[in-house]
């Protein structure tokens, strides 16, 4: 589950697909309790005392409450229906993950690392993890939105055997605490990536960045071109864009349309009601719906038990307060003007079924980089370099390899 700006309708849409299903499987269930008793006519008893009772109506029999029973009949329907609902608003997760094959390697949350603890000006804390050898090459990994440094399992344990690698948590996600001024301006975060940098040492480092990760690296060379060359040897941006993410997307044009109007204010609508749309997060994870999102925007169909349901679970984890502000930053993001004047060697990811990021916008930033080169995964979606981590991890480790001598100075 990454999100961005233009999955705001898909959000709300969810949202109330979670409380429509708990709330009609409520309604069934105090239906069926309200009918457990129904009525029926009762047989006619005449006596002395009732010597004209053979004169009434049919109309006028006398009636019986009887107990329910279980049958072809409304009260059952209404008992196994709601059931049914109440099953799957809290047990359908369960349906759509088993349909896809558990792999030898299911990730898991690691936190094995060297840890640091980076104070930034606004107050913001941020989760740091050094992994690997102090003298290999400096990599340092910035995740997609909504997600944390997890995202980096597979890479952690591949990458880190010869190589120093860097994840960090970016602000208000996984273990880094929120700005006090609420700022997620892309700005900001690039800040916060300088901050992060300067744990590398004198050494320079390799920059690799998934979705909002490749914004930060691309605004971060708009605002420190000086450390390209010096800091930074090179880049990797791995299902990312170079603009508004509205504008790079399937149905673009209906997105940007939609933007003002629509999209912004749902966004913000989402940070005024954050608990209660934490507690629909919940509910669509639990019902199952969370899933076929996540399979449909972020996974080809290769993706494994664990890999679906582990970054499924960040429909839980994330706020959707810093969830909204993150993307309503991405509106404003703008890197194009920026490609031509990176002078680094960079290797530009995409998958083939990348709808979030279509491969166009990997195509255009790769010639439009100077000394870029494109590399594609497939069959691939938006989390591509997890669903298809082996592949993912060869394309750095080589890419890496070309750098060394630079690396090593």
């Amino acid at each position: 589950m990454l999100f961005m700006p233009f999955q705001i309708l898909g959000f709300w849409l969810r949202s109330l697909l979670a409380l429509l299903i708990l709330g009609s499987g409520i309604y069934l269930l105090v239906e069926w309790y309200n009918h457990r008793q129904i009525t029926e006519p009762a047989a006619q008893v005449q006596t002395e005392s009732q010597p004209d009772a053979g004169a009434r109506s049919s109309d006028e029999q006398s009636v019986r409450i009887v107990p329910w029973r279980f049958g072809l009949n409304r009260e059952t329907a209404f008992l196994l229906g709601g059931l049914a609902l109440i099953v799957w608003s809290f047990g359908g997760w369960t349906i759509r993950p088993l349909l896809r094959r558990p792999a030898p390697d299911e990730p898991n949350e690691i936190h094995d690392g060297e840890i640091r603890r980076l104070r930034r000006p606004d107050g913001t804390e941020l989760q740091v993890e050094i992994y690997g050898p102090p003298d290999g090459v400096p990599i340092l990994f910035t995740h997609g939105w909504s997600l944390d440094s997890n995202e980096w399992y597979y890479t952690k344990k591949e990458l880190s055997r010869n190589h120093q690698l860097i994840v960090w948590d970016l602000p208000g996600l996984g273990k880094s605490s929120r700005p006090a001024n609420n700022d997620w301006s892309l700005e900001k975060l690039a800040g916060d990536l300088d901050a992060v940098l300067t744990l590398a040492g004198d050494r320079p480092a390799i920059l690799v960045g998934h979705s909002i990760g490749g914004m930060i690296i691309l605004t971060f060379c708009r605002l420190f071109p000086q450390a390209l060359g010096s800091r930074i040897c090179g880049l990797v941006l791995a299902h990312t864009t170079y603009t508004n993410p509205v504008k790079t997307t399937s149905l673009a044009g209906l997105y940007t349309a939609l933007q003002k109007p629509v999209l912004e204010p749902l966004c913000h609508l989402i940070v005024w009601l954050a608990p209660l749309v934490w507690v629909m997060n919940i509910l669509s994870y639990l019902n199952g719906s969370a899933h076929r999102s996540t399979e449909r925007s972020s996974f080809s169909g290769q993706e494994s038990r664990g890999q679906l349901n582990f970054i499924t679970r960040y429909y839980v984890k994330a706020w959707p307060g810093v969830v909204a502000r993150g993307m309503l930053a991405m509106f404003r993001y703008e890197a194009t003007a920026t490609l031509a004047a990176i002078p680094l060697p960079t290797l530009v990811v995409t998958g083939d079924q990348d709808k979030t990021c279509k491969p166009d916008a990997s195509d255009y930033m790769a010639k439009n980089i100077p000394n870029a080169r494109l590399a594609m995964l497939q069959p691939a979606k938006h989390c591509g370099l997890f669903e298809h981590h082996g592949s993912f991890d060869k394309l750095v480790i080589e890419f890496v390899s070309t750098l060394e001598p630079a690396a090593a100075r």
